[in-house]
């Protein structure tokens, strides 16, 4: 895979509306994205709370307004509607693009990089949560990718630049193979082959540095912090799961993308699944898992700052948002401390 250049003449805003206009080109293909802002201005993208004694950061990239009911596959005619009514939610539904941030000790871990300028001006505010949240993108060291799909890739690298210069990229091994094999994209239906165009000037920069570590399944990454097979949605798509302190926490990849449609009825699948077939079955194997144990998971299409429990109701699921908490001592400052 090489590396794209762009003339060093052009600037570094000019090279990211240049990639903006040819992915989103190959995004109308695949899936109708809304144009229009229903904000003039954004929220606050960044929710912190802890694993044990590790700090974990919510971290918003936007949300999306896109016509979900025309991407579902596996769904009886009118059932996607009747489950978004109940729900109070019309088409286009509004997607979530989450990343979550992990310090642990000396490192600093984002789970998946948003969508960069892939996806269209109305997202790409991962570095503008990050800053808020008080970190630099330079600072990050590691990032854990759940999939190379364009929503958790694309943020990678915008104009040709790495907007993680210090940051080394792990992948499972069968993700990165099948995102590079040349056939597999030639074979590929839409919107999936509409993606294989956007991995390239996205990892390729990581690849062509030598910023991209691959692993075998499950593995223990860093002290308590190991992958875990999440094959379905696509080839190689890999879970996160931490652990401290006797709390646990899994960073899901995209097991879901209409939340009020697919806990309701997990076998309705998607046209972004590589294998519809074998999601399905992931997603109903890991709801019942998750709602067993009362295990807290994180994912990046859940309403933000996607992270809660699934709760099992009959056949159904649904989700528990985990209780919002702001309880830190206000800091004062020296100033305030002598009036």
């Amino acid at each position: 895979m090489s590396q794209r250049h762009f003339p060093e003449s052009r600037s570094w805003a000019t090279c990211l509306l240049l990639m903006s206009g040819l992915a989103l080109s190959s995004a109308a293909n695949a899936v109708t994205l809304t144009t229009e802002s229903k904000l003039d201005k954004s929220q606050a993208g960044y929710y912190r709370l802890k694993v044990g004694s590790v700090d974990v950061t919510a971290l918003s990239d936007g949300t999306l307004g896109f016509e979900a009911i025309e991407q579902l596959t596996n769904v009886k005619p009118g059932e996607a509607e009747k489950l978004l009514d109940r729900a109070y939610v019309k088409s286009p539904v509004e997607a979530s693009m989450n990343a979550f941030l992990i310090q642990l000790g000396d490192r600093l871990i984002l789970v998946d990089a948003g969508t960069g300028a892939l996806l269209g001006p109305k997202l790409f505010k991962l570095p503008e949560s990050l800053k808020g949240a008080g970190y630099a993108p330079e600072q990050i060291t590691d990032i854990l990718v759940t999939h190379v799909h364009p929503d958790h890739t694309g943020g990678l690298t915008v104009g040709g630049r790495k907007v993680f210069p210090n940051a080394i990229v792990h992948m499972d091994k069968r993700e990165l193979a099948y995102w590079t094999d040349k056939s597999a994209e030639e074979n590929a239906p839409e919107p999936t082959r509409s993606f294989f165009k956007m991995v390239e000037p996205t990892v390729g920069p990581y690849l062509a540095s030598g910023s991209v570590k691959t692993f075998d399944g499950e593995t223990l990454l860093f002290p308590g912090l190991r992958s875990i097979p999440g094959y379905g949605h696509t080839p190689g798509q890999s879970y996160y799961a931490l652990e401290s302190g006797g709390e646990k926490m899994i960073f899901w990849g995209d097991i879901i993308h209409v939340p009020d449609i697919q806990f309701y009825n997990p076998n309705i699948t998607i046209k972004f699944d590589v294998d519809s077939t074998a999601a399905a079955a992931r997603r109903k194997r890991d709801f019942a898992d998750a709602a067993k144990n009362r295990t807290l998971v994180a994912m990046p299409h859940m309403y933000f700052p996607g992270v809660g429990h699934v709760a099992r109701e009959g056949n159904h699921y649904r989700w528990l948002p985990l209780p919002y908490v702001n309880d830190a001592k206000p800091v004062v400052s020296e100033s305030k401390r002598a009036q």
